[in-house]
Protein backbone atom coordinates (compact mmCIF):
# COMPACT_ATOMS: atom_id res chain seq x y z
CA UNK A 1 0.00 0.00 0.00
CA UNK A 2 2.71 2.64 1.17
CA UNK A 3 6.07 3.17 -0.86
CA UNK A 4 9.03 1.22 -0.28
CA UNK A 5 10.46 4.31 0.96
CA UNK A 6 8.27 4.25 4.07
CA UNK A 7 8.18 0.58 4.88
CA UNK A 8 12.08 0.33 4.58
CA UNK A 9 12.77 3.64 6.81
CA UNK A 10 9.82 2.95 9.48
CA UNK A 11 9.73 -1.10 9.58
CA UNK A 12 12.59 -3.71 10.81
CA UNK A 13 13.50 -6.67 7.86
CA UNK A 14 11.38 -8.54 7.86
CA UNK A 15 8.36 -6.69 8.44
CA UNK A 16 5.84 -9.24 8.95
CA UNK A 17 8.37 -11.08 11.60
CA UNK A 18 5.76 -10.12 14.45
CA UNK A 19 2.61 -10.15 15.56
CA UNK A 20 0.12 -7.43 16.28
CA UNK A 21 1.07 -7.72 19.70
CA UNK A 22 4.46 -7.28 20.13
CA UNK A 23 6.65 -4.40 20.19
CA UNK A 24 10.20 -5.29 18.62
CA UNK A 25 13.46 -3.44 19.68
CA UNK A 26 15.59 -1.47 17.09
CA UNK A 27 19.13 -0.53 18.52
CA UNK A 28 20.50 2.71 16.46
CA UNK A 29 24.01 3.61 17.28
CA UNK A 30 22.73 6.89 15.25
CA UNK A 31 20.15 8.22 16.86
CA UNK A 32 20.33 11.33 17.92
CA UNK A 33 19.64 12.55 21.61
CA UNK A 34 16.41 14.52 20.89
CA UNK A 35 15.40 10.76 18.79
CA UNK A 36 16.81 8.16 21.33
CA UNK A 37 13.68 6.96 21.90
CA UNK A 38 11.08 6.79 19.27
CA UNK A 39 8.02 4.59 19.50
CA UNK A 40 6.08 4.04 16.24
CA UNK A 41 3.04 2.37 16.32
CA UNK A 42 1.73 0.53 13.38
CA UNK A 43 -1.85 1.34 12.45
CA UNK A 44 -4.10 -0.51 14.97
CA UNK A 45 -1.10 -3.80 15.24
CA UNK A 46 2.13 -4.00 16.38
CA UNK A 47 4.73 -1.85 17.54
CA UNK A 48 8.72 -0.69 16.38
CA UNK A 49 10.59 0.73 19.28
CA UNK A 50 13.69 2.25 18.34
CA UNK A 51 16.03 3.16 20.76
CA UNK A 52 19.89 4.40 20.73
CA UNK A 53 22.44 2.02 22.46
CA UNK A 54 22.48 3.85 25.99
CA UNK A 55 18.83 3.72 25.90
CA UNK A 56 18.66 0.01 25.19
CA UNK A 57 20.87 -0.53 28.25
CA UNK A 58 19.05 1.80 30.34
CA UNK A 59 15.86 -0.26 29.41
CA UNK A 60 17.86 -3.40 29.76
CA UNK A 61 16.37 -4.44 25.92
CA UNK A 62 18.22 -5.50 23.09
CA UNK A 63 18.39 -5.36 19.18
CA UNK A 64 15.41 -7.42 17.82
CA UNK A 65 14.03 -8.30 21.03
CA UNK A 66 10.29 -9.30 21.04
CA UNK A 67 8.05 -8.03 24.04
CA UNK A 68 4.61 -7.42 25.32
CA UNK A 69 4.03 -3.69 23.63
CA UNK A 70 2.48 -2.75 27.30
CA UNK A 71 6.06 -4.09 28.99
CA UNK A 72 7.73 -1.93 26.44
CA UNK A 73 6.16 1.30 27.77
CA UNK A 74 6.23 0.57 31.28
CA UNK A 75 10.14 0.06 31.21
CA UNK A 76 10.23 3.10 29.67
CA UNK A 77 8.40 4.89 32.56
CA UNK A 78 9.78 2.74 35.19
CA UNK A 79 12.84 4.34 33.87
CA UNK A 80 11.42 8.00 34.37
CA UNK A 81 11.69 8.75 30.59
CA UNK A 82 8.92 11.51 29.49
CA UNK A 83 7.59 11.39 26.21
CA UNK A 84 6.04 14.19 23.72
CA UNK A 85 2.57 13.94 22.98
CA UNK A 86 2.04 11.58 19.62
CA UNK A 87 1.76 12.47 16.04
CA UNK A 88 -0.20 10.88 13.24
CA UNK A 89 2.10 10.01 10.51
CA UNK A 90 0.19 9.94 7.66
CA UNK A 91 1.92 8.72 3.59
CA UNK A 92 0.46 8.44 0.15
CA UNK A 93 -0.57 4.93 -0.57
CA UNK A 94 1.09 4.46 -4.13
CA UNK A 95 -1.99 3.83 -6.35
CA UNK A 96 -2.91 7.76 -5.05
CA UNK A 97 0.68 9.16 -6.49
CA UNK A 98 -1.00 8.94 -9.73
CA UNK A 99 -3.45 11.26 -8.74
CA UNK A 100 -1.35 13.88 -7.12
CA UNK A 101 -0.71 16.18 -10.51
CA UNK A 102 1.28 19.92 -10.70
CA UNK A 103 -1.01 22.88 -10.93
CA UNK A 104 -1.96 24.45 -14.58
CA UNK A 105 0.41 27.00 -15.70
CA UNK A 106 -0.85 30.60 -14.21
CA UNK A 107 -2.64 28.74 -11.72
CA UNK A 108 -2.84 30.83 -8.27
CA UNK A 109 -0.95 27.92 -6.60
CA UNK A 110 3.17 27.76 -7.62
CA UNK A 111 6.43 27.67 -5.92
CA UNK A 112 7.41 30.21 -4.25
CA UNK A 113 11.18 31.49 -3.99
CA UNK A 114 13.09 34.21 -2.50
CA UNK A 115 11.63 36.87 -4.78
CA UNK A 116 7.80 36.06 -2.64
CA UNK A 117 9.79 37.44 0.57
CA UNK A 118 7.49 40.03 1.24
CA UNK A 119 4.19 38.02 0.42
CA UNK A 120 5.49 35.73 2.93
CA UNK A 121 6.36 37.91 5.29
CA UNK A 122 2.98 39.31 5.65
CA UNK A 123 1.46 35.67 5.65
CA UNK A 124 3.84 35.26 8.58
CA UNK A 125 2.39 38.22 9.94
CA UNK A 126 -1.45 37.57 10.01
CA UNK A 127 -1.39 33.80 10.92
CA UNK A 128 -1.67 32.74 14.61
CA UNK A 129 1.39 32.29 16.41
CA UNK A 130 0.94 29.19 17.86
CA UNK A 131 -0.61 27.58 14.27
CA UNK A 132 2.97 28.95 12.79
CA UNK A 133 5.14 27.05 15.37
CA UNK A 134 3.20 23.73 14.53
CA UNK A 135 2.85 24.08 11.11
CA UNK A 136 7.07 25.11 10.95
CA UNK A 137 6.18 26.44 7.37
CA UNK A 138 9.45 28.23 6.38
CA UNK A 139 10.43 30.29 3.26
CA UNK A 140 13.99 28.85 3.62
CA UNK A 141 12.95 25.39 3.23
CA UNK A 142 14.18 22.53 0.33
CA UNK A 143 10.59 23.04 -1.13
CA UNK A 144 7.62 25.49 -0.40
CA UNK A 145 4.77 26.60 -2.44
CA UNK A 146 1.64 28.89 -1.81
CA UNK A 147 -1.55 29.78 -3.25
CA UNK A 148 -2.39 33.64 -3.94
CA UNK A 149 -5.89 35.30 -3.36
CA UNK A 150 -6.32 38.46 -5.20
CA UNK A 151 -2.43 38.93 -5.17
CA UNK A 152 -2.17 38.01 -1.20
CA UNK A 153 -0.78 34.99 0.03
CA UNK A 154 -3.40 33.31 1.28
CA UNK A 155 -1.68 29.40 2.27
CA UNK A 156 1.46 28.66 2.53
CA UNK A 157 3.50 24.71 2.52
CA UNK A 158 7.27 23.95 2.80
CA UNK A 159 8.91 20.48 2.99
CA UNK A 160 12.58 19.30 3.91
CA UNK A 161 14.14 15.58 3.46
CA UNK A 162 13.59 13.73 6.80
CA UNK A 163 17.06 13.34 8.70
CA UNK A 164 18.61 12.53 5.68
CA UNK A 165 15.87 10.11 3.85
CA UNK A 166 13.97 10.56 0.73
CA UNK A 167 10.78 11.17 2.83
CA UNK A 168 9.80 15.02 3.17
CA UNK A 169 8.30 16.34 6.17
CA UNK A 170 5.59 18.94 5.38
CA UNK A 171 3.78 21.99 7.23
CA UNK A 172 0.78 23.55 5.85
CA UNK A 173 -0.87 26.94 7.10
CA UNK A 174 -4.04 28.88 5.87
CA UNK A 175 -5.03 32.46 6.99
CA UNK A 176 -7.85 32.28 9.06
CA UNK A 177 -10.21 33.98 6.89
CA UNK A 178 -9.26 32.20 3.69
CA UNK A 179 -10.20 28.99 5.24
CA UNK A 180 -12.44 26.56 3.79
CA UNK A 181 -11.88 27.15 0.51
CA UNK A 182 -10.00 23.87 -0.69
CA UNK A 183 -6.65 25.93 -0.78
CA UNK A 184 -4.38 24.30 1.91
CA UNK A 185 -5.69 21.13 -0.04
CA UNK A 186 -4.18 22.57 -3.46
CA UNK A 187 -1.39 23.98 -2.25
CA UNK A 188 0.19 20.62 -0.26
CA UNK A 189 -0.86 18.63 -3.70
CA UNK A 190 1.24 21.49 -5.83
CA UNK A 191 3.68 20.38 -3.62
CA UNK A 192 3.79 16.62 -3.30
CA UNK A 193 3.71 16.68 -6.92
CA UNK A 194 7.09 18.13 -7.37
CA UNK A 195 8.62 15.85 -4.72
CA UNK A 196 7.25 13.22 -6.11
CA UNK A 197 8.86 13.84 -9.44
CA UNK A 198 12.19 14.42 -7.37
CA UNK A 199 11.58 10.96 -6.02
CA UNK A 200 10.99 11.85 -2.85
CA UNK A 201 7.82 10.36 -0.69
CA UNK A 202 5.74 13.24 1.16
CA UNK A 203 5.46 12.83 4.51
CA UNK A 204 2.37 14.58 6.82
CA UNK A 205 2.65 14.85 10.76
CA UNK A 206 0.22 16.38 13.08
CA UNK A 207 -0.99 15.91 16.88
CA UNK A 208 -3.43 13.40 17.24
CA UNK A 209 -5.91 15.67 18.11
CA UNK A 210 -5.52 18.24 15.65
CA UNK A 211 -8.72 17.70 13.93
CA UNK A 212 -8.66 20.15 11.27
CA UNK A 213 -4.94 18.77 10.17
CA UNK A 214 -6.63 15.47 10.22
CA UNK A 215 -9.12 16.12 7.63
CA UNK A 216 -6.87 18.55 5.51
CA UNK A 217 -4.81 14.49 5.36
CA UNK A 218 -7.53 13.11 4.14
CA UNK A 219 -9.13 14.92 1.85
CA UNK A 220 -5.62 15.36 0.18
CA UNK A 221 -5.01 11.59 -0.16
CA UNK A 222 -3.06 10.53 2.40
CA UNK A 223 -3.60 7.69 4.86
CA UNK A 224 -2.53 6.69 7.73
CA UNK A 225 0.00 5.34 8.69
CA UNK A 226 0.36 4.79 12.13
CA UNK A 227 1.45 6.45 15.48
CA UNK A 228 4.59 7.87 16.45
CA UNK A 229 6.04 9.61 19.63
CA UNK A 230 9.48 10.92 20.24
CA UNK A 231 11.45 11.24 23.80
CA UNK A 232 10.55 14.51 25.66
CA UNK A 233 13.62 16.58 25.31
Amino acid sequence: MFSSLVIDHWLPSPASAFSDDDAVVVVDPEAPENRSVSILRIGDGATVVSLSPERADQLGVSDGERLAADEVLERIDAAGIALNDPDHLFYLPVEEHANVTAPEPQANTRRLTAEDADAFAALVAAAPEDELDEAFVELDHWLVFGTFVDGTLAAAASMYPWRGTRLADLGVITLPEFRGRGLARATVLAMAADALERGYEPQYRCQLDNAPSVALALASGFRRFGEWIVVDD
